[in-house]
């Protein structure tokens, strides 16, 4: 079915095109309803970062009214905007507009480049933050233990967002991995 809309001026060279023809022209990023179902893990790596795909999921779907209880951007989004010195307003818009991997090419533009070796210290300390003060180490056992009391082994954010996710968490006594 072509779109021949009568009177109509725009599209340029897409008129009389039909969704079919226009197959990998037009790709605009939908957002996951984060209502009904879960951001990605912190843990799958986008471009060799930890973090940046759920990062992308939460301000997705926050710009698109559909973010339910999550925050973008919450004190982990924050540490990965400090790292590649981009503001949440810019990285919203971007994410918004783009797929992941033109987010990429955004970020090498509009962001500070980092070396492979920086990226995997800071995946690393990313995969290690654990709560830093009394009311948060409180609030983190809470929410912890209202999943699972006997999961004692995990002191870290992203190993209590995978959890309270239904995400398979091995149990620790190592460092945690990151997903490829």
């Amino acid at each position: 079915m072509p779109f021949d809309i009568p009177g109509s001026k725009g599209m340029g060279d897409l008129k009389g095109k039909s969704p079919e023809d226009m197959a990998g022209q037009i790709r605009r990023p939908g957002a996951k309803n984060l209502k009904t179902e879960y951001p990605r893990s912190s843990k799958e790596l986008l471009g060799g970062y930890a973090h940046l795909a759920r990062m992308i999921d939460k301000a997705r779907a926050r710009e698109a009214g559909i973010n339910g209880d999550y925050i973008y951007p919450c004190p982990l989004d924050k540490a990965f905007l400090t790292l590649v010195e981009v503001t949440e307003q810019d990285f919203a818009y971007a994410a918004k507009t783009r797929t992941d991997d033109l987010i990429l090419e955004w970020l090498a533009v509009h962001g500070r480049p980092r070396s492979k070796k920086q990226i995997e210290l800071w995946n690393q300390e990313m995969l290690q933050r654990g709560p830093d003060d009394d009311a948060k180490w409180d609030y983190f056992k809470k929410t912890r233990d209202a999943v699972d009391a006997s999961r004692t082994d995990i002191v870290t954010w992203i190993d209590l967002l995978d959890l309270e996710e239904g995400r398979d968490v091995p149990h620790r006594g190592v460092t945690p991995e990151i997903v490829s």
